[in-house]
């Protein structure tokens, strides 16, 4: 008889991502999670910050979803040192920055 072995998300992931176990993939996951929560949790009080008490003008929200990918970045970096696998994040910040900085040379 045939073993087909059924390979699960968390493999798949595991080897997308080239880490070593899927409690790696757990720890990346996590990491992702802390940072959405975070940078969910920041942004009544800098909308506030942008826009005064009035807190959600468009200017505001414009401001804000300009500051918040650098924002993003630098969380992720944060919590995922503190997850021990910063290494990881580093090497996926580099991919997201040449990805865009070569989207924007085919622009021009």
């Amino acid at each position: 008889m045939i073993n087909i072995r059924r390979v699960t998300w968390l493999e798949r992931l595991k080897e997308r991502w080239n880490l070593g176990s899927p409690l790696q993939v757990i720890i990346v996951l996590i990491v992702f999670a802390c940072t959405g929560f975070t940078v969910l949790f920041i942004k009544k009080p800098l909308l506030q910050f942008l826009a005064g008490e009035r807190g959600d003008t468009v200017v505001a929200s414009i401001l804000y979803y300009i500051l918040i990918l650098p924002l993003y970045n630098v969380l992720l970096l944060g919590y995922g040192f503190l997850f021990g696998q910063f290494t990881f994040f580093w090497a996926f910040e580099k991919r997201l920055f040449k990805r865009l900085s070569s989207f924007r040379k085919t622009k021009k």
